[in-house]
């Protein structure tokens, strides 16, 4: 036989509402000196110029990890002055994105010495693995960002956590602050829907919100001198005594 108790109580447990917590953004990187110290931080030689060119496109383009390792040499146009990136997004949706100068230059770098070849199918990011080239993981990228992001903490204000979406939210939240429609942000990140752009996207900086206190307090009276509340020092003053 059914236990009817058990019943009751699981009728009753059911029609309890589910309490949803609200969601917290992750910190962005605010400080664009402390930005630049990390993109700038990887040493002068072959590797530091593969971290650096990792770094700067995942930021420039704002494009997700994911996205980033699974670029191919053919994924990425070097035919103009400035570089173009073709990006297949989630739900298999194709953007494109184009680098500044900068980034541009440090790509074209990369690829003459990393790809001389420029075989289209080859990885674009790559690690040597039984003397085959596989795609960089997702893990290579969040480890080398750790790496650098906590060297540059020394000098710097910078988050105790950093990953690959830290950079992608810094650059989309920055292009928001700057003026960039919101529409033309959620395109450049790859959302079908601009309110992920708005919900996580849009906060204000320390400079807007100082900016948004002091509109329109013209009502607020001006700080005066006071006089003294004692009625002995008030009679002193006023040479009463």
């Amino acid at each position: 036989a059914r236990d009817v108790s058990l019943q009751q109580q699981m009728l009753a447990i059911s029609q309890v509402p589910y309490y949803s917590t609200p969601k917290i953004r992750q910190p962005i990187i605010e400080d664009v000196d402390a930005l630049a110290a990390i993109l700038g931080m990887p040493s002068n030689t072959k590797k530091g110029l593969r971290d650096k060119t990792i770094m700067s496109t995942l930021y420039d383009s704002a494009m997700r990890v994911e996205e980033l390792v699974s670029l191919t040499v053919g994924s990425v146009c070097m035919d103009h002055e400035d570089v173009a990136i073709r990006i297949h997004g989630k739900g298999n949706k194709e953007r494109t994105v184009v680098l500044d100068e900068k980034t541009s230059a440090l790509v074209r770098q990369y690829a003459g010495e990393f790809h001389p070849e420029r075989e289209p199918v080859a990885p674009f990011f790559y690690t040597v693995v039984g003397g085959m080239r596989k795609h960089m993981t997702t893990r290579n990228v969040q480890k080398l960002i750790k790496k650098y992001s906590d060297k540059a903490r020394a000098d710097y204000d910078i988050p105790e956590s950093v990953s690959p979406h830290t950079f992608r939210r810094t650059r989309g939240t920055l292009l928001y602050r700057d003026g960039v429609d919101i529409e033309a942000v959620a395109v450049f990140l790859g959302h079908s829907d601009t309110k992920t752009t708005r919900d996580h996207y849009t906060s204000p900086s320390v400079q807007q919100l100082r900016e948004i206190a002091n509109r329109r307090t013209e009502a607020i009276p001006e700080t005066e001198q006071l006089w003294p509340d004692d009625e002995d020092e008030m009679t002193r003053i006023l040479g009463l005594d």
